[in-house]
């Protein structure tokens, strides 16, 4: 049985130029990027690339030195916060203390004078939309976290944004309560249509809700796209070794679009001449049974089991492998490491 995504119905987000100084520092260097109706992207990139002063301009906390913020065609850079058609949530909750979870809910209702009887009615539908029907009369210390950043979830969408802005929301709770509420983030955001920027540093969070990912560095953009295209064909170095893991493994070029890599001849992106190394994710790399290459070490994880293999020139790899075929190689065993034939990357400075 398959299933259709509903209409999308999100505003369109387009950043033209976006720059953004602090003394010395740039913060954000001309970013350009458009954002779907209905769209989920993620913001990623290492601290310091630009990403929550992005956020931060979205939402009218920060002000550019030029640039514009274009939601359905019309520029919002200069707009005040309070006036902009956006919800947020933050990391560490913001809730107010003295304030119910319904009346938190309805807090933005109040200040735009929704009478008492819409905004209670309201209140108590966008509590039981993310999952807590029964919550309404409890103050936040009597939340854990993640009931907490549910509420804060429905207080950003009480007034029905345009667009909603998520910053690292997930990153202060545990593990098993950050992937349930990544899930119900995620379909509510589906079921809403609601066009939405997530701003994250987890490589698992971004590829596994957006639509897209952004990874940022240095104030500017380095790629956008698809989850799938992003790990399996990024455009540069810098994406390759910053989404997920990646060997630099020797190798040299065998004409202009193929490299000979560990024996093997696979297809190389971004090549260019005198190439000697090259990126290659754990996942495309083969072990067998003997040879000049040693196992020296292992990571379970479950169905899969990382190897650290130590090549014969002394280069160190991983290498991903089921895990009932990982347990025929115990450290100290001799294996021969080669490629999968499928594209590589040229290692580059900045990988």
């Amino acid at each position: 049985m398959t299933t259709t995504a509903p209409p999308r119905t999100g505003a369109a987000l387009s950043l033209r130029g976006l720059r953004r100084s602090f003394g010395s520092a740039v913060a954000l260097d001309g970013l350009d990027l458009d954002v779907a109706p209905g769209e989920l992207l993620a913001l990623l990139g290492p601290s310091g690339c630009g990403k929550t002063t992005a956020l931060r301009v979205l939402a009218g906390f920060e002000r550019l030195d030029s640039g514009e913020v274009l939601l359905d065609g019309k520029d919002i850079a200069r707009v005040p916060a309070n006036r902009r058609d956006t919800g947020m949530v933050f990391q560490s909750y913001s809730l107010f203390p003295h304030l119910t979870a319904a009346d938190n809910v309805a807090f933005g209702m109040k200040m735009r004078k929704v009478g008492a009887a819409e905004r209670r009615s309201r209140a108590g539908e966008l509590l039981d939309l993310v999952g807590l029907p029964s919550y309404g009369d409890r103050f936040p210390h009597q939340l854990s976290g993640g009931q907490q950043q549910r509420v804060a979830l429905a207080r950003a969408l009480a007034l029905e944004p345009r667009l909603l802005l998520l910053d690292e929301p997930l990153s202060a709770l545990d593990a098993k309560v950050r992937v349930q509420l990544r899930e119900e983030i995620r379909r509510l955001q589906l079921d809403l249509g609601i066009t939405t920027v997530f701003v994250t540093h987890d490589q698992e969070e971004a590829l596994s809700m957006a639509d897209r990912v952004a990874v940022m560095r240095g104030g500017s953009l380095e790629q956008c796209a698809a989850p799938a295209e992003l790990y399996d064909r990024p455009a540069t170095p810098f994406v390759a070794s910053f989404v997920g893991t990646m060997n630099r493994v020797p190798g040299r070029m065998d004409g202009d679009a193929h490299a000979d890599v560990l024996g093997v001849r696979v297809p190389v992106d971004g090549a260019r001449a005198g190439t000697t190394e090259f990126l290659v994710r754990p996942e495309a790399l083969e072990v067998t049974a003997g040879g000049d290459a040693l196992v020296t070490g292992s990571a379970f994880h479950g169905a899969s089991t990382r190897l650290r293999v130590r090549l014969a020139d002394g280069a160190e790899v991983q290498a991903d492998l089921p895990s009932h075929a990982a347990a025929a190689f115990g450290t100290g065993a001799a294996v021969t490491v080669r490629p999968y034939a499928r594209p590589v990357l040229a290692a580059g400075e900045d990988a």
